[in-house]
């Protein structure tokens, strides 16, 4: 049963709203209720922002499955340095890399501050230590330049850009790819 709406009058001393402005009313609602236009595609890129070293760096969201604090970490005997340990991340169990070490930069110690970033494709998953995560940023694709000259080595192979303000942005594409960072030793029985 529809329920009859009773004419509502405006508050005393404010007029109705004329015919005009109730089209210029439901112009504007129309017009911010509309989605935001997509931008096209490969215009910029959203990355996580975090520390290494003293060194801001970035990851496209892309590859990212989720951040969380490093918390009992088991250390993986007869691994190459880089391999830091494994965590459990609600049953699944997960290697992390101490991407400071596979780069080569200055150590930091393990802190309570410390996080690790689960990386994610179709087939692999694992995480990377980072000194601390700064928070999500839109890189507009034109702000990113090629390599600086202090970026030399395995750095430079994972390197997609670095924005004016130093920020390295990382391929995760390439770090989620690179056979030099699966581990498979067999024992011989």
């Amino acid at each position: 049963m529809a329920k009859k709406v009773k004419n509502v009058t405006p508050p005393a001393g404010r007029k109705s709203p004329c015919r005009e402005e109730k089209q210029i009313l439901r112009a504007r609602a129309q017009a911010l209720a509309r989605a935001p236009l997509p931008e096209a595609e490969g215009e910029s890129l959203e990355v996580l922002e975090f520390l290494l070293a003293y060194e801001r760096y970035g990851i496209e969201m892309t590859w990212i499955r989720e951040t969380l604090p490093l918390k009992e970490l088991t250390p993986v005997p007869c691994t190459p340095p880089f391999v830091l340990g494994l965590i459990n991340v609600r049953g699944q169990i997960v290697s992390v890399m101490d991407i400071k070490r596979f780069f080569d930069l200055p150590e930091k110690g393990l802190t309570d501050l410390n996080k690790v970033i689960i990386l994610q494709d179709g087939g692999m998953v694992f995480g990377v230590l980072a000194d601390a995560v700064c928070g999500v940023r839109t890189i507009p694709r034109a702000e990113l330049h090629p390599s600086l000259p202090t970026l030399t080595g395995i750095r430079e192979e994972y390197l997609k850009g670095v924005t004016g303000e130093r920020m390295v942005v990382l391929d995760g594409r390439k770090l989620l790819s690179d056979r030099r960072i699966v581990v498979h030793e067999e024992t011989g029985d």
